[in-house]
């Protein structure tokens, strides 16, 4: 079977180097919409497969971005397929999704438009190739990080990378595959289940709680400020509004960074192969006090949870949202009156189960997605949510926590 990893490469560019790959990500985001723009058909139906886009967009994205190799056309046209699927996937489970807009600062590369080399890379633009080296870890060090697993070792292929902009830095996540014996594998994929808000901006299935408090008492003295400044009106209050965003930003990114390696470090922590959130779309019409800064850090925060875990060959993904703060993660029983609006407290009205709001939505999240009946990775096990005490599965079957790992331990049945 195939085991995947993605390994991010931080990359040291030339100026000259970091103006064309500039070019080259307005192209390929050109490019990518141009296809989402072209998606709708005369019948009102979307096209979501890479011939049917290629047909429609091929002739005027390259009259529009000449420059553009025709590779990365095709990997743009190929990334915006794999969006509209997911927004056709969203309405037929009668979900609200709007078409999707590429605004981030990223490029696919196959191996046609990339060349790996031992130090450095060579990447296609606008402007030819251009050459990037590696900033790697140093060579005494280099075996145990992803880089010397997976990148080097010699067991893994290189099939592609994403490039990145973030934060001034390129990063090119590169995508590795090997090929393993099934006894590799894990017996019982893990799954992390993670709730986001306001109060608590993240809680997770195994009990781990990390606050908003301070992201929303900086957000208010910060608004506080803007909005004195804004009433002062000269230009030397504008220019430090804009000054006052920018630091804003830089604070509540790196906020959020160390959040989203402490929930990576968590799913390591308790084995988990995938951390499972819910569908932010529409979130500020189900979370009562939510603002458009809000769904800015959880989108944020996703983001960075997924390139991290990426690098640790942990999947990431999300479920629909429906029912996760009023369904009992015990029994099942769904009802409006198992949680008031804005108690912090669940109380089950059947089985009477009784615990934190956010804890609960957050097993629910997590059962969400174990009990899909999808195979993981492997295509072996049946998937088990991760709690604090243990694993349980969608049996009822629990694995405390000092068995998980050990061969010859048989699961509890158990009714958490």
């Amino acid at each position: 079977m195939a085991i995947r990893r993605t390994v991010p490469v931080k990359l040291d560019v030339s100026d000259s180097a970091a103006e064309s790959l500039f070019a080259t990500i307005l192209d390929f985001r050109f490019a990518a919409n141009c296809a989402v723009d072209r998606a709708r058909k005369e019948n009102g139906y979307v096209e979501t497969t890479k011939q049917g886009l290629h047909e429609r967009t091929y002739r005027e994205v390259r009259e529009r971005v000449p420059d553009l190799q025709a590779n990365l056309v095709q990997t743009a046209r190929n990334r915006a397929a794999d969006a509209l699927k997911g927004v056709v996937a969203r309405w037929k489970d009668g979900e609200y999704a709007e078409l999707p807009t590429f605004t981030a600062d990223f490029i696919d590369y196959n191996k046609r438009a990339a060349t790996f080399h031992d130090d450095h890379v060579s990447l296609s633009t606008v402007d030819g190739r251009i050459d990037a080296e590696y900033v790697l870890p140093h060579e005494d060090d280099l075996n145990d990080t992803p880089h010397g697993k997976y990148l080097f070792s010699g067991d893994f292929n290189i099939g592609g990378a994403t490039l990145h902009h973030r934060d001034g830095v390129f990063y090119l996540h590169v995508r590795t595959k090997a090929d393993v014996d099934d006894t590799e594998t894990s017996e019982h994929p893990t799954v992390l289940g993670v709730d986001l808000g306001i109060d608590n901006l993240a809680v997770t299935s195994t009990g781990g709680f990390w606050s908003g408090g301070l992201l929303n008492h900086r957000r208010n003295a910060y608004e506080k400020l803007r909005g004195d400044l804004q009433r002062t009106g000269t230009e030397s209050a504008h220019r430090t509004i804009q000054s006052i965003g920018d630091r804003e930003s830089r604070w509540a990114k790196d906020l959020l960074h160390n959040v989203s390696k402490e929930l990576v470090a968590e799913a390591i922590e308790y084995k988990c192969s995938a951390i499972v959130f819910e569908r932010l779309n529409g979130i500020r019409n189900r979370m009562l006090g939510a603002k458009k800064f809000h769904v800015w850090a959880f989108n944020q925060l996703y983001e960075y949870v997924e390139y991290k875990a990426e690098a640790v060959g942990i999947d990431v993904t999300k479920v629909p949202p429906q029912y996760t703060s009023q369904r009992c993660s015990a029994c099942g029983h769904t009802a409006k009156g198992n949680r008031s609006n804005g108690d912090d407290e669940f109380g089950c009205q059947k089985c009477g189960y009784e615990l934190h709001a956010d804890y609960n939505a957050a097993k629910n999240i997590g059962w969400k997605y174990v009990r899909t009946g999808q195979k993981s990775r492997s295509g072996r096990a049946a998937r088990q949510l991760a709690l604090k005490s243990g694993t349980v599965n969608a049996n009822g079957d629990f694995t405390p926590a000092e068995n998980i790992g050990q061969s010859g331990s048989p699961p509890t049945s158990t009714g958490l």
